[in-house]
């Protein structure tokens, strides 16, 4: 428990909220893979997304329309596969120009639903181009994850309630400027439209290096460039870790319900740290990276045991392939972050030396207007 938790005898805001990440998480497992939906990863992935959104919950109603809206979005995306299969440069250049609107409106607005929003441009499109009729389950899964997210969350805080934060107390979130949003969605959409691009090629490979690539793209925004390689490449190790330890815990006894008390527990001992509960060097976007990057790892093995195919092998190349597109992310934003840095010194030393030749050039003209009446 917190310190304040402690000293007051009762649960504190961030022990609350590492019990719904839990709870939530466990729920959407049990719902996802009970029901037997189409990559029941994703509704995991969605359903951490939601509860690990800081401040207030979303309402009940608001959070069904809102779902509704992801699964009209997620279905919409299937209209971009005839574009792609047949004109694929403009499918791609109007893929680009809506993950720009996307990330800079997410950006400004600090909205979790812009990640869904990237995954339903990016993710419907890819495994539409395979398979229509799977792209339309797949968004339903998503707004099923949503769902349940907003679901628990609502009940969790019915039941224990946070205590009202004062006027005074309430941080007000620093809006960036309309120039460094704009910057950050491009970062944002070169981390992930290569990917995109290749997934286009293999989309059943590539469907969870899509997700990946978008919340990578979504935590690049967020670092700076002298903490990006340790944030971006280290939750994706941290994720497979965990995801090892929960592949070996499942081992020993293979059911649903142990599946779900695993889950659980990783969101616990994620949670403490991911809301400070264990304070502790990594910033939170850390945590939720790593929850996200173990669900994409254990997920789809989980299916290749269904399957019959070489677990070890699978997990392998998929965990080998993260860690390249974190590399590549680490690369984008040191390369785009140093270019920008040599564009503002050139235009910085050039609005220096105008000065100094002015100076030069007026050295016999008077200086004010009275020399010049004389």
């Amino acid at each position: 428990m917190s310190t304040e938790s402690t000293a007051r005898g009762r649960m504190g805001r961030a022990d609350k909220a590492v019990l719904r990440l839990a709870i939530g998480l466990g729920l959407a497992v049990l719902v996802a893979y009970g029901m037997a939906l189409k990559a029941p990863y994703a509704v995991c992935v969605v359903a951490v997304l939601i509860l690990c959104k800081p401040g207030a919950p979303i309402p009940l109603f608001k959070g069904i329309v809102l779902a509704l809206v992801v699964a009209v979005l997620m279905m919409a995306g299937v209209l971009l596969v005839p574009l792609l299969e047949n004109y694929a440069l403009a499918g791609v250049l109007l893929t680009m120009a809506l993950l720009y609107a996307v990330f800079y409106s997410g950006v400004r607005n600090a909205n979790p639903l812009a990640t869904i929003l990237v995954m339903a441009i990016t993710l419907i499109p890819v495994i539409g181009v395979a398979a229509q009729a799977l792209a339309l389950q797949i968004g339903v899964t998503l707004a099923v994850g949503l769902c349940i997210g907003v679901l628990v969350g609502g009940i969790s805080h019915a039941l224990f309630p946070d205590p009202p934060v004062p006027g005074m107390a309430r941080a007000a979130r620093e809006v960036p400027s309309a120039e460094s949003a704009r910057w950050i969605a491009l970062r944002a959409v070169v981390v992930v439209l290569p990917v995109f691009v290749l997934a286009l090629t293999n989309p059943s490979f590539y469907v969870a290096a899509i997700m990946k690539s978008v919340a990578l793209g979504q935590q690049a925004g967020a670092t700076s460039t002298r903490s990006a390689g340790l944030e971006l490449v280290g939750c994706t190790l941290m994720g497979a870790a965990i995801a090892g330890c929960l592949w070996f815990g499942l081992s020993l006894r293979p059911n649903l319900w142990m599946l779900m008390l695993w889950m659980a527990a990783a969101a616990l001992w994620a949670g403490t740290r991911l809301f400070r509960v264990r304070p502790g060097a990594w910033p939170p976007s850390f945590w939720v990276q790593s929850l996200v990057t173990m669900l994409l790892l254990l997920g789809p093995a989980i299916e290749d045991s269904a399957g019959g195919k070489d677990v070890l092998k699978a997990s392998a190349v998929r965990a080998a392939l993260f860690v390249v597109v974190a590399l590549y992310a680490w690369a984008t934003v040191w390369v785009l972050e140093h270019w920008r840095a040599a564009r503002s010194g050139a235009r910085s030393n050039g609005r220096r030396k105008v000065p100094s030749r002015l100076a030069g050039s007026g050295a016999g003209l008077p200086l004010d207007g009275g020399d010049r009446h004389e």
